[in-house]
């Protein structure tokens, strides 16, 4: 991964945590995800103020026996795969609890 990314979860979504999984439909296409546990504990901890890194190496890499370098390129591509359908906003730079909830697009 070349820069950090600060992912957040979208306002535009709706999300229902059945048992240890995270079911998440997307307001704009109506795509319907399924998230096992690894990806539900992403989804939590994605609040635009800790960067995919550490969520990647404080919370996936403790809970599950899963190499840090496999750990955070899986990451990235499934935080960017849910920034395709609006499920998660990325940025470059930690973002506010403010800034977020009005969903804007950084």
């Amino acid at each position: 991964m070349s820069e950090n990314i600060y992912p957040s979860r979208s306002s535009q979504i709706a999300a229902r945590k059945l048992g240890s999984e995270m079911m998440i439909m997307s307001a704009s296409d109506s795509t319907l995800f399924t998230l096992n546990e690894t990806a539900t504990l992403l989804w939590e901890s994605a609040d635009g103020t800790v960067s995919l890194e550490e969520i990647v190496s404080k919370k996936i890499c403790t809970q599950f026996d899963v190499e840090y370098g496999e750990a955070l390129s899986d990451a990235e591509i499934f935080a960017r795969q849910l920034a395709s359908h609006g499920i998660l906003l990325l940025a470059k730079q930690p973002t506010s609890m403010r800034y977020m909830l009005v969903g804007a697009n950084r």
